[in-house]
């Protein structure tokens, strides 16, 4: 009787490579919408500084250093001002404050991961801290190597975007008035597809009520921070009902 030849699973560095494709494979479609919207929204930002008299050189450099989508278009008045550097650290801790609070809600979901938690905590855009604090990481797949992967390409689709629009600038002439308004647009969308996503709207109108009440009362160019810590005082408030609400048994 003829005996078949007995097969080893790969080990060492072959099941390493599996394992790292394998995470590629899962989180690149979780970065497919990411990726349309970053090239449109890169390209603008690219065409914005080119319009407004900077090389291409300086949305690749802008892009891969501060990777903050909102503070870049920011940065283009600040190169054009008078250079106050207090002022433009206040702006732009105004700006990114928000990922202050996204590290802590990802505090336990970088815990163990070793070298990459130094890019992943660098790499945390927006869109990024969506996909990795919500998505179901199928079993099976390495945790650290999927939202490495998703960290990754959602930054590329950024600094090539915004690279090529710089280029492109040069051969392009329009009105751009209203160009720097694509932020808040993809911001829009972004708080649309959660809403869509999700059963109960609860966080959703915390972040509005705060959003909405802090206005009022510190203006426009202030409120920011004060609705932060009102929409993680509220959550801490209420982190366990929304977790059974959820299904998710709180620690």
């Amino acid at each position: 009787m003829a005996q078949h030849p007995v097969t080893n699973p790969p080990t060492g560095a072959a099941a390493g490579g599996g394992m790292i494709r394998a995470a590629l494979k899962c989180a690149f479609p979780y970065t497919i919408p990411i990726f349309a919207g970053f090239w449109f929204l890169g390209m603008t930002y690219g065409i914005y500084m080119n319009v407004s008299g900077f090389s291409f050189l300086y949305p690749l450099l802008m892009s891969l250093t501060i990777f903050g989508g909102s503070l870049e278009f920011v940065a283009v008045s600040m190169l054009l001002a008078p250079y106050v550097p207090v002022q433009c650290f206040l702006m732009a801790l105004m700006i990114q404050a928000r990922h202050l609070f996204y590290g802590i809600a990802m505090l336990d979901k970088f815990k163990g991961l070793g070298w990459k938690k130094p890019y992943l905590i660098y790499g945390m855009c927006d869109e990024t801290f969506s996909i990795n604090c919500s998505a179901e990481i199928p079993e099976g797949i390495d945790r650290g190597w999927f939202y490495f992967f998703v960290t990754l390409l959602n930054q590329f689709y950024w600094v090539a975007s915004a690279t090529l629009g710089g280029v492109l600038g040069s051969f392009i002439h329009f009105n751009t008035e209203g160009l720097d308004f694509v932020m808040t647009a993809m911001f829009v969308v972004i708080f649309l597809e959660q809403w869509l996503k999700e059963k109960h709207h609860v966080s959703e109108w915390i972040g509005l009520a705060a959003s909405v009440g802090c206005l009022l009362l510190f203006g426009a160019d202030n409120f920011l921070i004060p609705t932060m810590i009102c929409i993680l005082a509220a959550l801490t408030a209420l982190r366990r009902p929304l977790e059974k609400e959820r299904g998710v048994t709180a620690p």
